[in-house]
């Protein structure tokens, strides 16, 4: 009797995507604790399904201020992590603490 080989499909590994949720601290600071949930949830439904970017239902107006080149948005603002509120940047890694 003669096995044959059965095709398996390999399956395609999904990419990773980033949880953080960054905007400038003024708008932060200016939405409700519903809207930054909204967002916080949202991006991170968008990584847990490997892609990298959130749903566009989400996106939040009124971060940008008049006038502003994309430039001027990203280098003058003050940008932090939406979730925990720390630096955007600043590692989002846990560390060990020695003792």
């Amino acid at each position: 009797m003669v096995k044959k080989k059965e095709k398996v499909m390999a399956k395609k590994t999904k990419g990773g995507g980033t949880t953080k949720v960054c905007l400038p601290a003024s708008k932060v600071k200016s939405m409700s604790k519903a809207e930054r949930d909204k967002v916080v949830r949202a991006k991170r439904s968008a990584a847990s399904k490997g892609k990298y970017k959130r749903s566009s239902k989400s996106n939040v107006k009124g971060a940008r201020k008049k006038g502003a080149t994309l430039r001027d948005w990203f280098e003058k603002e003050n940008w932090i992590n939406v979730a925990t509120g720390a630096p955007c940047g600043a590692s989002s890694r846990k560390r060990k603490k020695n003792k």
